[in-house]
């Protein structure tokens, strides 16, 4: 390890990051230099948290929740996302499978973790929340990429899916509406997905659902919950962060089979202990008050969405279909005649536009950009119309 000579494990050197983080970062010493930058970069709501939910927490405070909560998170809140489930999706959960946990990110690493060693296989989508790939090379299996295609929508088809799955395949990741695409996958190819892994009673899924409530223009959220065939197998992985402006408070949850809940706990004592006690509080605020505020902003972003891809559209060598989910657009950019980092770096830097390359979401988002709508009306107009000077003066 350099010039210290202290040796570090070699899982160290596949363990991968989220250059959603670094882009933030260079936009960030870029402003300090007094530019100009306007961030479609990082995956947050520009929203603040709505106040019934900030006041709950501050209420848990002075009340005096103070100290360590139970593991699996405190009862009050497991009861309240299992209501909210059986709101959102007819299912019964059982409050006992509930594991709440600091982030979407620690039901990833979990689930990952107890599948993944070298010999085993994890499939997952291509392009795709980042840390899946980075934490299956972390634990030594092989990453299968699922590709995602442009033609249908970045939504996956169940051919393509249980075409990769092997006697070695221990784990499948499923993510929609999907970061960073937005794509749906439609109810018909979740029931086709569904019934051909009855044939696959060794893989276990786990199902990112953290964009279950930014849908746009009808389109249906399908919830593996509501297959009661995976029920001995599957991991939903949610929480606050998207539906409730809560990306700060680090507050997550994923739903576990009886049988796996005992090593999920196992992995949550090793690691954090326990969750921030008034961050839970605010969870059952956020679960059980107004829904008004979780409308207000989806029904922004669906105005964004409409006139960031009709903008993107319009620009020369670029090409972006409509998003059927969560608050990114992912737009071709081949004819521009620039690969994805390429054009990221320049964006940035010469027109003061923080964007993500495709390839940050693996392999096959070559050729592509990841914008979020998550941003004034005025911050996207005024982003397009820089993107467009800066492709009219590099461009043919």
């Amino acid at each position: 390890m350099g010039e210290t000579g202290l040796k570090v494990a070699a899982g160290m050197g596949r363990l991968g990051t989220e250059t959603a983080f670094e882009v933030l970062a260079r936009a960030k010493a870029l402003e300090a230099q007094g530019r100009s930058i306007i961030n479609l970069g990082i995956g947050q709501p520009d929203f603040s948290t709505p106040g019934h939910i900030v006041e709950a927490a501050v209420k848990a405070l002075a009340d005096g929740h103070h100290g360590y909560t139970p593991a699996q998170g405190i009862p009050e809140l497991r009861r309240a996302i299992s209501i909210d489930l059986h709101r959102r999706h007819g299912v019964t959960v059982d409050p006992v499978q509930v594991l709440v946990v600091p982030g979407g990110k620690v039901t990833m690493f979990f689930a990952i973790s107890m599948f993944g060693e070298p010999g085993a296989e994890i499939i997952y989508p291509n392009p795709g929340f980042p840390i899946y790939e980075s934490v299956i090379r972390y634990t030594g299996a092989t990453a299968v990429p699922l590709p995602l295609r442009e033609a249908t929508g970045f939504a996956l088809t169940a051919e393509d899916v249980l075409a990769r799955i092997t006697p070695r395949t221990r784990l499948l990741i499923l993510n929609s509406p999907a970061n960073p695409t937005g794509g749906v996958v439609p109810r018909a190819e979740i029931d086709k997905l569904v019934a051909g892994l009855a044939h696959h009673p060794h893989v276990a899924v786990m199902s990112d659902e953290i964009y279950g409530e930014m849908l746009y223009d009808g389109a249906e959220h399908v919830s593996l919950l509501t297959y009661p065939e995976l029920a001995d197998r599957l991991i939903l992985l949610d929480g606050f962060s998207k539906t409730y402006a809560m990306t700060g408070w680090r507050l997550g949850y994923g739903v576990w089979p009886k049988a796996l809940l005992p090593l999920a706990e196992r992995l949550a004592v090793n690691s954090h202990s326990c969750v921030n006690a008034a961050a839970q509080w605010a969870g059952i605020a956020a679960l059980e008050g107004p829904r008004a505020p979780a409308r207000q902003m989806v029904d922004a972003f669906a105005e964004r969405r409409g006139r960031i891809v009709a903008a993107l559209n319009r620009l020369p060598g670029v090409s972006c279909v409509t998003p059927g989910g969560a608050f990114y657009v992912f737009p071709n950019i081949t004819g521009t005649g620039m690969d994805s980092r390429t054009l990221q770096a320049r964006l940035l830097d010469e027109a003061g536009i923080a964007t993500i390359a495709g390839t940050s979401f693996g392999a096959e988002g070559e050729g592509y950009l990841r914008l979020s709508y998550a941003a004034s009306l005025e911050a996207i107009d005024e982003a397009m119309g820089r993107f467009g000077e800066f492709l009219a003066r590099n461009t043919r």
